[in-house]
């Protein structure tokens, strides 16, 4: 049997496949290892509905000459259904309260919906709640997926644009201790806040760039990239988890003494990968 993949000859073996349910859940890990999704499939020539697969996946492969699969990057994707949720957002603004129920009940099954589900279950959970009647409203829903599409299109861009916030964070993260110990409760609860915003689009950023390929781990500071990566999770891991026991002084020392430290290394190393690897497109 020959398998393509975009109408090129994959150098693909098959082991103990004996399905193409079993063919295509192999093709599928490769696949997304290398930041790809399966679009489109046709076999022998015919073009097979996405939504008919359950219906071939036992189908012997014995009885199959030709696998041709149609794949699109992740990055293209989630442009894709991000650009269609912005649409939805809109459409959904129009409508009245009777109109409202029957759209968001066709909306769960749209292929942007699903996809975001999967891929990006906190904004979905942001359009879940707009579309309930919640308190995200529809500016707020369109400013946040709007930057996640920045996110996705200019990677370099946003961490760029991320480092005077950084330095805010680092500011608020070493004053957290006296904060603390003061009394500025409300002043303390948003700075975990404001630390645990900006950590999430950092590493929502990186992985991003880890998937488009743009992640080359010669960050030239003395650490690879993935362990700096590492350290950072497990310390954001630690301050959040001290907070919410109320340990007041684990608190103030975790985030003055590494929190700050952290997450100012991530940024200077994750910083320098996008023109590293801008500069090695160039050259080619």
């Amino acid at each position: 049997m020959e398998i393509k993949i975009n109408g090129n000859a994959a150098d693909i073996t098959l082991e103990k496949e004996k399905t193409i349910g079993e063919v295509m859940a192999a093709l599928q890990e490769w696949l997304e290892a290398s930041g790809h999704r399966v679009s489109g499939i046709s076999i022998d020539g015919a073009i097979i509905d996405v939504s008919k697969l359950d219906e071939i996946f036992s189908r012997d492969i014995a009885t199959v000459k030709s696998i041709d699969l149609i794949t699109s990057s992740l990055a293209d994707l989630s442009v894709e259904s991000l650009m269609n949720l912005l649409s939805d957002a809109g459409d959904f603004e129009k409508l009245n309260f009777n109109e409202r129920s029957s759209f968001v009940n066709n909306w769960n099954e749209s292929p942007q919906a699903l996809f975001v589900k999967e891929q990006m279950p906190d904004l979905y959970n942001f359009f879940v709640n707009s579309f309930s009647g919640g308190e995200v409203n529809t500016g707020m829903l369109i400013s946040v997926t709007e930057e996640r599409l920045r996110e996705i299109k200019e990677p370099a861009l946003e961490i760029s644009n991320l480092r005077q916030i950084v330095e805010e964070t680092c500011t608020l993260l070493n004053d957290l201790a006296l904060d603390i110990q003061t009394g500025k409760d409300k002043r303390a609860a948003e700075t975990i806040q404001i630390f645990s915003g900006v950590a999430e689009k950092i590493l929502r950023i990186i992985h991003q760039m880890d998937i488009q390929g743009l992640l080359s781990q010669n960050t030239g500071a003395e650490k690879p990239l993935n362990k700096i990566i590492n350290e950072f999770g497990n310390i954001v891991k630690e301050l959040l988890e001290a907070y919410e026991k109320h340990d007041t002084v684990l608190v103030g020392d975790i985030a003055e003494y590494e929190a700050s430290v952290k997450i100012k290394e991530l940024y200077t190393a994750i910083s320098a990968e996008p023109a590293a690897s801008q500069e090695k497109n160039d050259r080619h």
